[in-house]
């Protein structure tokens, strides 16, 4: 299967089409903000009136599961499962679209941290279905005080 995937703000698929708002970014934050994967999967046409598993995953530089702290700590991961049928009318041996919108809530990375969605269809990955992104570090304040320190008083 060949897999176009995009970072972006947001991402909805409707009626056979991705509907993208801000794509293409690789560098984010250092602040949490919502963001979406918009993936277009083109299906081979043996491989129609199948049911296909989806995978895809936040992992950090090192191929690590990125951990979302709650009451119950859960790996960011989304699983699915698609199955594409053969329109009418449709020529033999045409390849099939698949538009897919994953959105993602705000979540609290690293400032400084480099990450990657990793995609994986029935149990199958490859290099290129990798969406890697960095995260800015925290900016300095005036006074060359950062964000988690506090200046001195003045007397």
């Amino acid at each position: 299967m060949k897999v176009t995937m995009l970072l972006c703000d947001a991402a909805e698929a409707s009626e056979g089409k991705l509907f993208i708002l801000g794509g293409g970014w690789t560098i984010t934050g250092p602040g949490p903000s919502p963001s979406a994967v918009a993936l277009l999967i083109e299906v081979p046409w043996d491989q129609a009136n199948h049911r296909n598993k989806l995978v895809l995953e936040l992992l950090n530089e090192d191929g690590q599961p990125v951990i979302q702290p709650g009451p119950i700590p859960v790996p960011a991961r989304v699983e699915t499962e698609f199955e594409v049928g053969r329109p009418a009318g449709i020529a033999p041996g045409t390849p099939l679209t698949v538009p897919l919108a994953v959105s993602i809530g705000p979540m609290q990375l690293t400032p400084g941290g480099r990450y990657y969605w990793k995609l994986t269809l029935n149990g199958e990955s490859h290099e290129d279905w990798r969406l890697p992104f960095s995260v800015r570090p925290m900016p300095i304040l005036p006074g060359g005080f950062g964000p988690a320190e506090v200046p001195p008083s003045l007397p």
